[in-house]
């Protein structure tokens, strides 16, 4: 007997989504199981189920390999496929025939690591904060920032309207006392919408720049603003066994 699997993994595996995705298109009603609305939860068997997303056939491709891309992305460019407004996307930056998605996001003017793929086991992976997989920034903010508020910082600040940050790693990199700013490491592994600028108001530190250098432990040190490379076996197996 054909070992059945969950529908969702199922529809990432067909590159229509991330798996978390996926998952709302179920619960919306958008996928059908042997013309039958499907439910979370559904197990299907690829071989003799029919999937159906908008009432079109769901095909597996399993023939070719999966590819990731690391993007080391400018500022000012929106991390989506499509930007409404005309704006610059992280795709322009990359020519590739395949359909790929962003693993997460940046804000546009956060510059810096972003991964993109078109496996949305993958992006599941990374993007799920049970998984806490560690992104690192590079940030510089208005004025010298003393112990007290990096202790804060490190052990957790109030956020969006009583959520409290969980622990993170920071450490100084730099305090120019002429030019009156403070350039900080920070690591966390939490996916707040734009909690690095939020942690550092919270201390009452407007922040200059930001940069993410770092998604696990792979990094856009060696790679220029704006240029990309695949990820290497090693680095997508660190990534999948984090």
């Amino acid at each position: 007997m054909e070992e059945k699997i969950r529908l969702q993994k199922y529809l990432a595996e067909c590159e229509i989504a991330s798996r978390r995705k996926c998952e709302e298109l179920i619960i919306s009603g958008k996928i059908k199981v042997n013309g039958e609305i499907a439910k979370i939860g559904t197990k299907i068997n690829p071989k003799t189920d029919i999937i159906e997303y908008n009432d079109k056939r769901v095909y597996a491709n399993k023939e070719k390999e999966h590819i990731y891309i690391l993007l080391n992305k400018p500022i000012g460019v929106v991390t989506t496929v499509k930007d409404q407004f005309s704006r610059e996307t992280v795709l322009d930056y990359i020519k590739c025939d395949r359909r790929i998605m962003p693993v997460g996001r940046l804000d546009m003017f956060t510059s810096g690591a972003i991964i993109l793929t078109d496996d949305g086991d993958f992006i599941y992976k990374v993007t799920h904060p049970k998984h806490e997989i560690n992104k690192t920034y590079t940030v510089t903010v208005k004025g010298i920032i003393f112990d007290e508020e990096l202790k804060k910082l490190k052990n957790g600040v109030e956020i969006d309207n009583g959520y409290i940050t969980k622990p993170a790693i920071v450490k100084i990199l730099k305090i120019d006392h002429e030019k009156n700013i403070s350039r900080i490491e920070i690591t966390i592994h939490e996916g707040k919408n734009r909690q690095v600028r939020k942690m550092c108001e919270a201390i009452g530190k407007k922040v200059l720049a930001l940069h993410r250098s770092k998604i696990g432990n792979i990094g856009v040190k060696d790679l220029k603003i704006g240029t990309w490379r695949y990820l290497t076996q090693n680095e997508i197996k660190n990534i999948l066994n984090y």
